[in-house]
């Protein structure tokens, strides 16, 4: 069975994404499949939740949708919590778990 992925945005259609991820799957032999989804804020929520009730497995979440989906999860990490936005939301049996990354500064020396 294909594990499934996708990035839910507006606009998402220019997004490397699903190449970027697919040759992520075929050097770690990894069955998946990531998709693109264009979700309207007023689509954003059932949107997503229709992904996860079909399956999926996590999503990478985009402009204009990131504090939407830190309302939508379950938990958050505390990063997220301080951030008060979620860039990544994966299934959990507890239910969707959000996260964001760390931004650290750049030193020029």
């Amino acid at each position: 069975m294909t594990d499934a992925y996708a990035l839910f945005g507006f606009p998402v259609q220019h997004s490397w994404s699903p190449f970027i991820h697919g040759m992520f799957a075929r050097q770690t032999s990894q069955d998946m499949a990531y998709r693109l989804v264009e979700s309207p804020p007023e689509r954003f929520r059932s949107d997503v939740l229709d992904f996860f009730s079909s399956g999926g497995f996590g999503i990478n979440v985009t402009l204009p949708h990131k504090q939407a989906a830190a309302e939508l999860v379950n938990e958050l990490t505390p990063r997220a919590q301080r951030a008060d936005a979620v860039n990544t939301v994966v299934r959990r049996d507890e239910g969707l778990l959000g996260t964001t990354p760390t931004v650290r500064a750049c030193s020029s020396t």
